[in-house]
């Protein structure tokens, strides 16, 4: 945050304050009281289980300076109509007032907060730079985090999510990116928003909104994307498979399950060695590439930053190895495309260790009308790529096509309703077998990672 008076704020906020408060440089604001540290300033927000304005008193304990109201209260404060509205003001004001930051906007159906992570990675060898904290991607995340920027910040990486169309305009309109990037248009929330072709739209909010001077980053791995239309004036950098893209990767390999390639871009051509697991990520090394070369980074930086990067947000492909057994934990989210990445990755990885596959998946969640045909596709794709084993939890439509195969696709399939239930079949891995688990985050599989984690250390007693 930016210093500035009380009274100033309330103005930009369109409220009143109340108390003599001055915000300093590097204030920040919370909406969990316990997250409070001295100087920050509290966000008393209405949720569906809690009234943020109860936790007033325990935030001024620990140290705020203020809070932003909706009703009065006796500590200092700035009283406005609506919380979230008033922060998104004075996020757009912030915004604007700190004319040398470059902001990066990143949306698309998969490979946000990957490509964020690398980004990350990259930038922070130039200055100081401020990212969405995981995936802090909606109304509240975006102003959140432009707000912990200050005069000293060079750099902001915004993811941008949208649950509604408009949602990423109205992002796009607080955030005003100088670079804009979307990454692909795929099926995850087709059930929210009706067809792919309305998920397009809706991602395509980002690359209309930019400015004249600003750079529209654009993938290939779709129709939709690199035909995403942008004002006058805004330069567009393509990346992908194609010869034609601006940025792509060249002569790849794969070795442990992860991508080495040459990265190419307008600048020259660079080695690259991800240490992240699987073939997509190289989609998502490119996007942040793309996006880094629209900044002006050198493509020498870019391409050491990328070869050491490792994603700092959870449950996304983390691999640990316990005993003998290798364990890949992806539960942070799924949809069609993820768990196809996913799977693949188990495939090259077990190949390579020679043991034995195991693929244990949940819900696919907000597929709407699709849904079943969709988790029946994946279970196909088990089967022809080779995991030897499925392991379906709470779902049996990943089994439902799975008997019409043709004879010699020999993957073994299991079914149990719940994540306790699932945990028998750990007394059937073996030395040298890798387990890959994968649902959507609401599924909470990372639970049952902790649970097989668990039962393989006892048994390793």
């Amino acid at each position: 945050m930016i210093e500035m008076s009380i009274e100033q704020m309330a103005q930009i906020m369109q409220g009143s304050a109340h108390g003599k408060v001055l915000i300093t440089s590097g204030a920040v604001f919370q909406f969990d009281s316990r997250q409070i540290n001295s100087g920050d300033i509290f966000l008393a927000l209405n949720g569906e289980s809690a009234d943020g304005h109860e936790f007033i008193s325990d935030a001024m304990s620990r140290g705020a300076s203020l809070s932003i109201v909706n009703r009065p209260v006796s500590s200092p404060h700035i009283l406005v109509d609506n919380v979230l509205h008033a922060l998104a003001k004075l996020a757009t004001y912030v915004r604007r007032e700190l004319k040398d930051l470059k902001v990066v906007g990143i949306t698309g159906s998969q490979g946000k907060t990957t490509t964020k992570d690398l980004l990350l990675s990259i930038l922070m060898a130039e200055g100081e730079t401020i990212a969405s904290l995981a995936s802090f991607n909606n109304e509240l995340g975006v102003p959140l985090t432009l707000l912990r920027c200050t005069t000293k910040s060079k750099y902001c990486i915004l993811e941008m999510g949208a649950r509604n169309s408009g949602d990423i305009a109205s992002l796009t309109a607080i955030a005003n990116p100088d670079v804009g990037a979307v990454l692909k248009v795929g099926n995850a929330h087709i059930g929210q928003f009706g067809s792919q072709e309305m998920i397009a739209k809706t991602k395509g909010e980002l690359i209309a909104g930019l400015e004249s001077g600003a750079v529209a980053v654009l993938g290939s791995y779709d129709s939709f994307t690199p035909k995403m239309e942008s004002a006058q004036g805004v330069k567009r950098v393509t990346f992908g498979d194609s010869p034609k893209c601006d940025i792509r990767a060249a002569d790849i390999e794969v070795r442990e399950g992860r991508a080495h390639f040459d990265l190419v871009t307008p600048d020259g051509r660079a080695a690259v060695g991800l240490q992240l697991l699987g073939m997509h990520q190289i989609s998502n090394a490119l996007a942040a590439a793309a996006a880094a070369t629209a900044l002006k980074i050198p493509i020498e930086t870019i391409s050491a930053a990328l070869s050491t990067a490792e994603v700092s947000s959870k449950w996304r492909m983390e691999i640990s190895q316990v005993g003998e057994i290798t364990l890949i934990n992806d539960s942070y989210n799924a949809n069609p495309e993820s768990v196809a990445a996913a799977l693949r990755t188990l495939a090259l990885i077990s190949q390579e260790s020679g043991g034995v596959s195991w693929a244990i998946l949940g819900k696919m969640q907000e597929l709407g009308e699709s849904s079943a045909a969709e988790h029946a596709a994946i279970g196909r794709l088990v089967c022809e790529i080779g995991i030897d084993n499925l392991v379906a939890v709470g779902i049996k439509d990943y089994l439902s096509d799975i008997d019409s195969n043709e004879e010699g696709e020999a993957s073994e399939v299991h079914y149990f309703d719940t994540k306790e239930d699932a945990l028998a079949i750990v007394e059937h891995f073996a030395p040298g077998d890798v387990v890959l688990v994968k649902a959507s985050r609401s599924g909470e599989f990372n639970l049952l990672v902790d649970l097989i984690k668990e039962r393989l250390l006892e048994a390793n007693k």
